[in-house]
């Protein structure tokens, strides 16, 4: 008998315990999300024509500081190569050779990957920690340390926007049937397979 009273009692414990913390999610995860909340995440930009770049600048100066702080334990001095990553710095030009340098002046088509990318993902240990000062100055240093600025740039949305990359034009539009994607979200036409028996 006496082992009832406590199994009921643990049981009603429990029960008590899961309202209350049910509660206690419906309450954090039941609201709706404001636009500040929506803002933070909303950091898109068109890699195209850097629409979504946002307001701040930064020098290659504040850069190379800014390294040495934050990224060249992974990175490596000037970018050459670290534990973590191998070099961003050249390789333009090397993309149609047999031993391809991939790095961001070698291989990305337009500017604005590099400021997103680092923007998004770094540091590793604490990724979106940077500010957008912090960002477009890592920018202007790692472009610098490739030649594609000078030394004393000043990197914002239109020096990122108007920087032609050296592979820009390496790239191709893959029209195959089956590569393309039409964004549907109602009323969506039915996909049709495309394999021949």
């Amino acid at each position: 008998m006496r082992s009832h009273k406590k199994l009921a009692t643990a049981v009603a414990a429990l029960a008590v315990s899961a309202f209350v913390g049910g509660q206690a999610l419906a309450a954090k995860y039941g609201q709706p999300i404001s636009e500040a909340d929506v803002a933070a995440w909303d950091i898109d930009i068109s890699t195209t024509d850097g629409a979504g770049l946002p307001e701040g600048k930064g020098t290659v100066a504040e850069g190379a500081k800014i390294f040495a702080e934050k990224c060249v334990a992974c990175h490596g001095e000037k970018a050459a190569g670290g534990p973590m990553y191998g070099s961003m710095v050249g390789g333009i030009g090397s993309m149609t050779k047999p031993k391809r340098k991939l790095t961001p002046a070698s291989m990305y088509p337009y500017a604005s990957i590099l400021f997103d990318y680092t923007r998004r993902t770094m540091p590793m240990n604490e990724p979106q920690s940077l500010t957008n000062n912090e960002v477009y100055a890592l920018t202007a240093y790692i472009y610098s340390l490739s030649g594609l600025v000078p030394k004393d740039a000043t990197m914002d949305a239109a020096a990122l926007k108007a920087l032609k990359m050296p592979n820009r034009d390496g790239f191709m539009v893959d029209d195959r049937p089956d590569a393309s994607a039409v964004l549907c979200s109602a009323n969506c036409p039915k996909l049709e397979p495309i394999l021949k028996q």
